[in-house]
């Protein structure tokens, strides 16, 4: 491989301490730089060029300085195994589960082997009939959806991850099925069903019952027929309390999903991606990456009328769009059924990260209409000049064969289109750390604090230097404080101006309104989903997740996940003077922490 080009990337020490742990692999000179790391990754991306008449070198050139300039970076799958003989290269993946035994166990095979790979899977249960169901052979019964979900988690449990961690699932349940309380309390006992996200998926049928006081049918799903029927508000008020006690279940709004879904001839989508923001259909994958928008600020000081450079994020979604389409091509499917269905629907998920940095930055707080306000209009900036791009290379290389007959063409959208969707907001676990910025769109865990990484091998200590740059602009930085941000992590019993602490506050600081309010604001102008955690204070009460929730639905998410500080164990981000805080068991990508 040739050397890296210019420049040399510059990666904090917490990143420093990630990618030799993940993604620097061995060289016949010793451990590869993480120049050589990013020049690896640029080349194999780059080769698809080639086919389509471009010049592979200039394009692996483009690539490598927009990462190493930490503007952009794709999912981990990429940064471990571009160039090397895995060469698989997507985060998210959607298996299907049909209703006999030998379905069920080739789908366990099959996670496996993507588990493998560094890849994270998503599964509906729905299709399998319910617990205590007579089987068709006349002999026995059915051990249900939840049973199952146990074999699916023991089989994650013996998979490492490209050879670092366990796998990553996400199980959902319709909650017109007839087995959805059981699943509700699933993971109340500790240590059940470690490997899962669960998400109930809420059908507006459910929505309108309660909201109506009234009740609702429960569906068999094999014959469709009705079997039961049960009070919406009582199967809501379990779902409320079991995601106050432990984080899970959360709701993915099925239908509103569906409703919005780019390609309905190819079939309803059942299932998401580990973290939710990829609602995607049977054996399709999705590729990501983040553009870091805390490097795409102009260079006035704090309070000098720093803004976006909207230009050069533009320059940075365009090149995006191109490299996550070239990454469809470059990848090695883990199967065939696989790689056709990526192929057909050609979908990729560009969103961003740093955006509480960017807030901090512009001097906006977080809870704020002026921060939702700049959601908007940023998060539609994205779409559309993702979409021109996505356009631009139709016109080179070809439309997705799903085009026509999918949601754009008969809506009449401007096209044809290259790839299917275009942008997501994934919850960026790990590749925040190597681009120095806060994850995804997510407020600032803490101004200080402590992550464990890598299987509890690293723990890592972070604090904020944009902070201590604006309280030395405020006159208000000294030594004092400096340690009581290490003590304290926030600055709730610091003494600090009024503004400069609602800048800076940290997740639980900011009411979970705006948590939701957030996520709705991105999720207006984002084709996939919003990946985003409503964090809680420990204090908070059944009430406050009912809340939410409802609000989430109200103002048109996709789907919403809740974590109350402290209620489950193993979390991946911890607060300085209260050991276990700051998000809880963090959505990180899969392969990584």
């Amino acid at each position: 491989m040739s050397p890296p080009p210019d420049p040399c990337p510059e990666f904090t020490p917490q990143a420093t301490v990630v990618l030799e742990a993940r993604y620097l692999h061995s060289t016949p000179s010793g451990q590869e730089s993480p120049a050589e790391m990013l020049w690896r990754v640029a080349q194999a991306v780059a080769v698809p060029e080639d086919r389509y008449g471009q010049h592979s070198a200039e394009w692996a050139q483009t690539f490598y300085e927009l990462m190493a300039r930490r503007r952009f970076l794709p999912n981990s799958p990429t940064l471990g195994n571009a160039g090397r003989p895995n060469g698989q290269l997507s985060a998210c993946f959607v298996l299907p589960i049909d209703d006999t035994l030998d379905a069920i166990f080739d789908s366990v095979k099959n996670a496996a082997r993507i588990h493998g790979t560094g890849g994270g899977t998503g599964f509906s249960f729905s299709r399998l009939r319910p617990a205590n169901d007579p089987l068709r052979s006349g002999f026995g019964t059915a051990s249900g959806p939840v049973a199952f979900m146990h074999v699916f988690d023991a089989a994650t449990g013996a998979v490492k991850q490209g050879g670092v961690r366990r796998g990553a699932n996400m199980g959902i349940l319709r909650v017109d099925h007839p087995d959805v309380r059981e699943f509700v309390r699933a993971k109340r006992e500790p240590g059940q069903l470690t490997h899962f996200n669960i998400s109930v998926a809420a059908t507006s049928v459910f929505m309108d019952a309660l909201a109506n006081g009234g009740d609702y049918a429960l569906i068999h799903p094999s014959s469709g027929a009705e079997v039961g029927r049960l009070a919406a508000r009582e199967v809501w008020d379990e779902l409320v309390e079991s995601a106050w006690a432990t984080g899970d279940p959360g709701l993915v709004f099925i239908d509103r999903i569906n409703e919005l879904h780019p390609t309905p001839q190819l079939g309803a989508i059942e299932s998401t991606n580990p973290c939710g923001e990829l609602p995607l259909l049977p054996y399709e994958s999705c590729n990501l990456g983040s553009i870091n928008l805390a490097e795409h600020l102009t260079l006035a000081g704090p309070g000098e009328g720093r803004d976006l450079d909207w230009d050069a994020f533009a320059a940075s979604i365009r090149v995006g769009v191109r490299f996550l389409d070239n990454v469809i091509d470059a990848n090695t499917y883990p199967l065939e059924a696989i790689a056709r269905m990526t192929r057909e629907t050609r979908k990729i998920g560009l969103g961003v990260m740093g955006w509480a940095d960017t807030l901090a930055a512009l001097e906006i707080p977080y809870a704020s209409q002026k921060a939702l306000d700049l959601a908007t209009r940023t998060s539609r900036f994205l779409l559309e000049t993702a979409r021109e791009a996505s356009r631009v290379l139709a016109s080179e290389r070809g439309a997705f064969p799903a085009w026509e007959g999918s949601r754009w063409e008969q809506e009449g959208v401007a096209g044809p289109l290259r790839n299917s969707t275009t942008t997501t907001v994934a919850p960026t676990g790990t590749i925040s750390i190597l681009g120095g910025c806060s994850s995804g769109i997510e407020p600032l865990y803490a101004l200080a604090y402590q992550r464990t990484a890598l299987d509890g091998k690293h723990s890592l200590r972070f604090s904020h230097p944009g902070f201590e740059e604006a309280a030395r602009a405020r006159g208000c930085w000294s030594e004092a404080l400096a340690e009581g941000l290490l003590r304290e992590g926030d600055l709730s019993n610091l003494d600090v101006p009024k503004d400069l602490r609602a800048i800076w506050a940290t997740a639980h600081e900011i009411a979970p309104e705006w948590h939701v309010r957030h996520q709705a604001a991105w999720q207006a102008h984002i084709e996939n989903a919003v990946s985003k955690t409503i964090n809680l204070p420990h204090e908070a009460e059944p009430a406050d997740v009912d809340r939410a929730y409802r609000l989430a639905y109200e103002l048109g998410c996709k789907g919403i996940t809740v974590y109350r500080d402290g209620s489950r164990e193993g979390q991946v981000l911890t607060h300085p003077s209260e050991g276990p805080a700051c998000g809880g068991p963090e959505c990180v990508e899969p392969g990584v922490l």
